[in-house]
């Protein structure tokens, strides 16, 4: 969108856009004051006011946004507290499960420093998709208006959402038995403001601790592996048990093996799930964005447990939370939650459960996900982007129109299903498979394939190319 424009969206989760062009001051008034006139509605029957909490994370200028957003809800009579300090986005969700009806985050996640955004919580998770719809429209007719500073009440939420991580899984002296380094990248954002609580050990390793919204040496604060060199690297020199990575705002976790090697999601998913269903004896459902692997299906349906696949962003997995009874959840950008934690992936508890995986079993992770392997197979993952002449902006149909030029097999293995859920995807008879999947507002096309072999992967990879571009 354009600074003037209207035409404001909430996309997997929330609104983003760059500082000065898209995200403006203008632009944050417009999307408050729509926010206050959706909650007037949502309480017109009633004698109560909603309770907000907002935060923020470390990025340029998040905390003065944070500041202005507080003060448009407040002219309106709201009832609003603003974060004292930068806070992990599973922070705000957790807030929200209790204490406060709603949360705004303001936060870019994982996009480059030059953007910011907001993200909207609601019962422990991102506002369901019914909900920013609905709120969208508000927006779009808001009138906003500059406000003077309406002295917004500030309170430290850091022993609240403590507390709330040591009820799950004790942190103190976790890392420790361990038994070995262990090395946390924080990517500049806002998990370092936990690193003198949950991280202290003397035996973690912290980088990108300092507080630098250039995210300077990385090219955005995204864990994927092309960010993760420092990580990977010091791993090895330090010959750590292992290492973990948090995204800008805390809400996305990656982890790296004690060889230095970079676990995919469909990796780290299969070790999560088969620990929590022993440690927890978990029961119900298995959720998974339809850009996630098989072992994860085969773990669920070596233990008699229901599977199903949803489309990207976690606030479809989140729903299916509330409403179903579901065990384990993930999806492929590093998000994870499971029964008895909040309905939100949450990078800092995840890292958690790895340092108890690790420190329970005496095994590496290398070891842990051998096991995995002798048990379910062999997984190997690869996500390419590539662009396309223009934007796709009817995703279903592309799939469609896709899905009727498809051959009978791929690499000589008969198509099982092909499914339009989220673009389209095929499943192969050895359970590989490939996702195709526009942007949607970009001339961009995802491309994500998992196989049994690298080489496997790659050819699907070069499949998908050669199917869209007809050749």
């Amino acid at each position: 969108m354009s600074a003037n424009s209207h035409n404001i969206s909430f996309g997997t989760d929330g609104f983003r856009g760059v500082i000065s062009r898209d995200f403006t001051f203008d632009a944050l008034r417009r999307i408050a004051q729509g926010f206050s006139d959706f909650l007037a509605y949502k309480y017109l029957r009633t004698n109560e006011r909603a309770k907000v909490v907002i935060g923020y994370d470390r990025r340029f200028m998040s905390d003065r946004f944070a500041e202005v957003f507080g003060d448009v809800l407040a002219s309106q009579g709201v009832d609003c507290t603003l974060s004292d300090s930068p806070l992990p986005t599973p922070a705000v969700s957790f807030l929200t499960s209790g204490k406060f009806d709603y949360g705004i985050m303001i936060t870019a996640s994982h996009n480059k420093y030059f953007y910011n955004g907001v993200k909207v919580k609601q019962g422990g998770r991102s506002a369901p998709p019914t909900a920013t719809a609905e709120l969208e429209t508000y927006i779009f007719k808001a009138s906003p208006h500059k406000v003077k500073s309406a002295g917004v009440p500030k309170k430290s939420f850091r022993k609240d959402y403590l507390s709330y991580l040591n009820s799950r899984l004790p942190y103190a002296k976790l890392f420790e038995k361990v038994k070995g380094p262990v090395v946390v990248d924080f990517m500049y954002g806002c998990g370092a403001e936990l690193a003198g609580d949950v991280f202290s050990a003397k035996n973690v390793v912290r980088l990108h601790e300092e507080n630098d919204p250039l995210f300077p040496g990385i090219h955005s604060p995204e864990p994927v592996e092309s960010n993760l060199q420092l990580l990977l690297k010091t791993v090895k020199e330090k010959k750590a048990k292992m290492g973990v990575a948090l995204d800008g705002d805390a809400d996305r976790f990656a982890l790296v093996s004690d060889k230095g090697v970079y676990m995919t999601p469909c990796q780290i998913a299969p070790m999560l799930l088969e620990y929590l269903l022993q440690r927890n004896k978990l029961t119900g459902k298995v959720i998974q964005a339809v850009s996630m692997g098989y072992l994860t299906k085969r773990i669920a349906r070596a233990h008699n447990l229901q599977f199903e696949e949803v489309p990207v962003g976690f606030k479809y997995i989140a729903e299916k939370m509330l409403s179903e009874d579901v065990s384990f959840g993930a999806e492929e950008s590093g998000g994870y939650a499971w029964k008895g934690s909040l309905p939100e992936r949450d990078g800092v508890l995840t890292a958690l459960a790895f340092a108890d995986m690790t420190a329970r079993t005496g095994k590496t992770i290398s070891e842990l996900y051998r096991d995995i392997e002798k048990k379910y197979g062999t997984s190997h993952f690869e996500r390419v982007d590539f662009r396309l002449d223009k934007p796709i902006t009817n995703k279903h149909s592309f799939a469609i129109k896709l899905r009727k030029k498809l051959p009978k097999t791929v690499m000589g293995k008969k198509i099982q299903d092909a499914v339009t859920l989220d673009g389209l995807k095929i499943v192969l008879e050895d359970d590989s498979w490939l996702l195709m999947r526009p942007s949607g507002t970009e001339p961009l096309l995802r491309t994500y394939a998992e196989a049994p072999s690298a080489d496997g992967v790659k050819k699907l990879l070069a499949f998908a190319r050669g199917l869209v571009e007809g050749k």
